[in-house]
């Protein structure tokens, strides 16, 4: 059978689960959920951090990136994935397609950069505690921020328009909920093996190598925490970076799986769903894991009430 395929900028269709309605109507109402509950634990955390001196520290100021991020990330995608599974044509335009993919590459590439920078500020906070300020000062933080930002924008100007300069089929029907690289390039008619070696060695780079760094980061943390008599310190310097590992752990472990998994296998539902869990249920895990495990924004975050109550009241 001869497949007709152009380069014409027609729409996209986003399969999603449309073999599976029943599934689409539950998910719909899940998605929802949770991205309401992004956004408000996300701009609560985002507040809390602006508005209390306690946490104007380089951890929250990282944190606060973070939820920002997160933010940014799923607004990227989820609006349209709603639309979608509510309406009777899945489309996407070509322009849309190609906004989103930029958008989603740039925020997930800064992602990883920005939990590396978090790894090693408690690295440094808890291996060199005496020079924890010093080293970490307010310009190094806006420094490591940028890096964070401006490595995640690179990578999506050098991928997007690779991915986006091939010649897709006319039914353009790509088999995922949202526009991204390991989803075009099979719709693609042209020879993708540069592409995907392009993918492999960015995934190594941006996914691999910065996993290998925190957890060399923690492994050090861990002997440092060991050393210390106090039971109390251990409690809370463990608290602290058992929070980020387990932030690091949601989102590398889906992210990668995606990424490093062969072409051939990526149009199975696993990877469907584990596009779900880093674009809807990781960003609103974040902020729970942070205010549930840590006593500093639970005590910011009464402090905000209390201080809005007073308000309210005069």
């Amino acid at each position: 059978m001869l497949t007709i395929c152009n380069d014409s900028h027609s729409d996209f269709i986003l399969l999603g689960f449309s073999d599976k309605p029943y599934l689409e109507k539950i998910l719909f109402w899940v998605i929802l959920i949770f991205y309401c509950l992004t956004t408000a634990g996300n701009t609560v955390i985002i507040l809390v951090s602006f508005k209390d001196p306690r946490l104007h520290i380089p951890m929250y100021y990282f944190l606060s990136n973070l939820s920002l991020l997160d933010l940014c990330f799923t607004s990227s995608c989820v609006p349209q994935m709603l639309v979608n599974f509510r309406a009777p044509e899945r489309t996407i335009s070509y322009t849309g397609c190609a906004i989103q993919l930029y958008v989603f590459l740039w925020l997930g590439t800064t992602e990883c950069v920005l939990l590396v920078v978090m790894a090693v500020d408690r690295y440094v906070a808890v291996c060199h505690p005496l020079q924890y300020t010093t080293i970490m000062h307010p310009k190094l933080c806006l420094q490591l921020a940028i890096l964070a930002w401006g490595t995640g924008l690179i990578q999506s100007l050098i991928q997007s328009p690779a991915t986006l300069q091939l010649p897709f089929c006319s039914h353009q029907r790509v088999d995922d909920i949202v526009c991204e690289v390991p989803a075009l390039i099979q719709v693609s008619s042209a020879d993708t093996n540069s592409i995907e070696i392009q993918i492999f060695i960015a995934s190594i780079v941006l996914l691999v190598v910065p996993l290998v760094i925190i957890l060399s980061s923690y492994g050090a943390i861990t002997k440092a925490v060991l050393r210390v008599k106090s039971t109390e310190g251990q409690k809370k310097a463990f608290g602290t970076c058992t929070s980020h590992l387990l932030v690091v752990s949601l989102f590398y472990g889906t992210v990668t799986a995606v990424y490093l998994q062969p072409k051939s296998h990526y149009a199975h539902e696993q990877g469907k769903f584990l596009t779900l869990f880093y674009t809807v249920v990781t960003p609103t895990l974040n902020p729970l894991i942070y205010t549930l495990r840590n006593k500093e924004v639970k005590g910011a975050l009464i402090r905000l009430r209390k201080k809005t109550w007073d308000i309210w009241n005069n």
